[in-house]
């Protein structure tokens, strides 16, 4: 190989390796095959450094790259070659024999049970068994709920504790969380963080009020901001599709989806409903104007990037299901509207 020596490189200890985020990272793993089939790292590209002049070019460069062996002596000598072609690489210092220490003399993460928990349930029993421990201890997750996925990635942002993966296997989500030096408070950088994002918490199932919702969203939008409209309760009604579909439902849940409006042309006014007659007057003076329809405002909404959560507390509450919902409909709970919140400058309940 070519003489690297004048390249200078980054360095990371093996405990510091393990604190890191590993989906926000490639980890190249240099060693044979037969060592990696009995010691793994989830997730790892394995290249074995007897290919890597080969294969060097399928390592992925759009994120930085952590390069590990089994002593850390290879990985150095590829960190250079990595490096002088501009990735941005980092060596393991003392490779996995040094990892292998450190995940050993790190006690075994605690279970925390949260399946058929709901909103706020998952997030709530997360954060006080996190709190009792000290930092560097993990956590193993297990939930149902499926807005636990953008629950836990928000509360981890906003608290400092490091996501260190998440996957769903057979309808489980199953989370690795480490608790970071930030876990005891939101960092200063975050508490003077001030940003322009608008927040909307669409509670009313009335026309009138999700038309207006719907225009302050989209000139919030063009305003090159960050928009989230969380729909909670009777706002549900407004994601519905318009069609039935076929859901399994018990009785309870059968007669709410039977009295609730399915969609945004069942929706009534705040006031002078006039039995209906009031909506198709709103509509077709609309019409005349030339103002945009409620249906051509959320597909603008949607068209410039405008993140529309349903809120699934208020799902499970109401019997909708989420394949009710029209598309671009992602679900959450309180940590996703908290956190949106937090990074707002104005926060509507509408």
């Amino acid at each position: 190989m070519a003489n690297y020596e004048d390249t200078e490189i980054r360095h990371i200890s093996a405990e510091d390796f393990k604190g890191l985020s590993k989906s926000a990272i490639t980890i190249l793993d240099l060693r044979e095959p037969d060592e990696v089939l009995i010691h793994p790292i989830e997730g790892a590209i394995n290249i074995p450094f007897s290919k890597i002049s080969q294969e060097l070019k399928n390592v992925p460069s759009d994120k930085p790259v952590y390069v590990i062996c089994r002593t850390g002596d290879f990985s150095e000598e590829v960190t250079e070659i990595l490096t002088d072609r501009e990735y941005d690489a980092t060596n393991v210092d003392g490779g996995y024999d040094a990892y292998k220490k450190v995940l050993e003399s790190q006690p075994q993460s605690i279970f925390v049970d949260a399946k058929n928990l709901r909103c706020p349930g998952p997030i709530v029993k997360v954060a006080d068994t996190i709190r009792e421990l000290e930092v560097g201890q993990r956590i193993y997750v297990e939930a149902t709920e499926d807005a636990f996925v953008s629950d836990i990635k928000v509360w981890c942002e906003r608290t400092g504790n490091s996501l260190d993966d998440l996957k769903l296997e057979d309808g489980v989500i199953k989370v690795n969380i480490t608790k970071s030096n930030g876990a005891t408070a939101i960092s200063e950088s975050q508490q003077l963080e001030k940003q322009d994002d608008k927040t909307f918490v669409v509670f009313s199932g009335d026309l009138d009020k999700t038309i207006a919702a719907f225009i302050m969203a989209n000139g919030a939008a063009a305003l090159g901001r960050n928009v989230t409209m969380f729909f909670t309760f009777w706002g549900l009604n407004i994601l519905r599709k318009p069609k039935k579909v076929k859901a399994a439902k018990n009785f309870i849940e059968k007669c709410f989806g039977f009295m609730l409006p399915r969609g945004t042309y069942k929706l009534g006014l705040s006031r002078m409903n006039f039995l209906g007659a009031g909506p198709k007057m709103i509509r077709a003076i609309m019409k005349q104007k030339g103002i945009s329809s409620l249906e051509e405002l959320i597909e603008d909404a949607k068209n410039h990037g405008v993140r529309i959560v349903a809120c699934q507390m208020s799902m499970d509450i109401m019997g909708i299901r989420q394949e009710e919902l029209i598309d671009g409909v992602e679900l959450g709970g309180v940590a996703t509207f908290i956190g949106s919140a937090e990074k707002s400058d104005m926060s509507l309940f509408i």
